[in-house]
C-alpha cells in the first residue's frame, strides 16, 4: 500500500465501496487511509 499515491488510494477506496467488494479488502484500505490521515478527507467527499 505504501507505493500507492494518496489520490490512487482514495480512488481505490471509493471504487471498492461502489462495487461492493469484499469487506476485508475495504477494511484494509480504510486502515491505510487512517494511517495516512486521509479518513477525514473521505468523510468530506461523502
Amino acid at each position: 500500500m505504501e507505493q500507492l499515491s494518496d489520490h490512487l488510494l482514495i480512488e481505490s477506496y471509493l471504487r471498492a465501496v461502489k462495487l461492493e467488494l469484499n469487506d476485508d479488502f475495504i477494511d484494509l484500505i480504510e486502515q491505510e487511509l487512517v494511517i495516512r490521515g486521509l479518513d477525514e478527507k473521505i468523510k468530506e467527499m461523502s
